[in-house]
């Protein structure tokens, strides 16, 4: 059922997981934590600080999905949902485009790119060239 992939292949595909399970992990937590420059942060944009910890706990339980691989694809599914909402948001207010409002972005790349280099039906579902025989 499974396809061998390299090493090599297998290991960018979990740095490039890894990244965004990490970066979501800390912003979630920070979340829950609520320091200064996260209440201030949120509330610039418009959220009253009593959304924080649903903002976190939306974030928390989308990355948990994304980082077992039996739900990987729900959570996939979840945190690019949760990714339009901060795109929507930095649109709404103005923000830089390359440094705030396009990171959610960046961060899908990395996370949709580490689930097509390990599984074959999504580069069945996305290829990016054809293969030829």
């Amino acid at each position: 059922m499974y396809t061998t992939i390299s090493k090599g292949r297998l290991w960018t595909a979990r740095i490039m997981s890894g990244l965004v399970i990490l970066f979501m992990l800390f912003d979630s937590i920070m979340k829950f934590v609520q320091p200064a420059p996260v209440v201030e942060g949120t509330l610039q944009l418009g959220y009253a600080e009593h959304h924080i910890a649903v903002i976190g706990v939306l974030g928390l339980i989308s990355t948990l999905l994304y980082l077992f691989p039996r739900t990987t694809f729900l959570g996939a599914v979840l945190l690019t949902g949760y990714f339009g909402g901060v795109i929507a948001t930095h649109i709404r207010m103005d923000a830089p485009l390359f440094t705030h409002t396009l990171f959610p972005v960046y961060l899908a790349v990395l996370m949709w790119g580490g689930i097509w280099l390990r599984h074959e039906k999504v580069r069945n579902l996305v290829p990016f060239s054809k293969n030829e025989g």
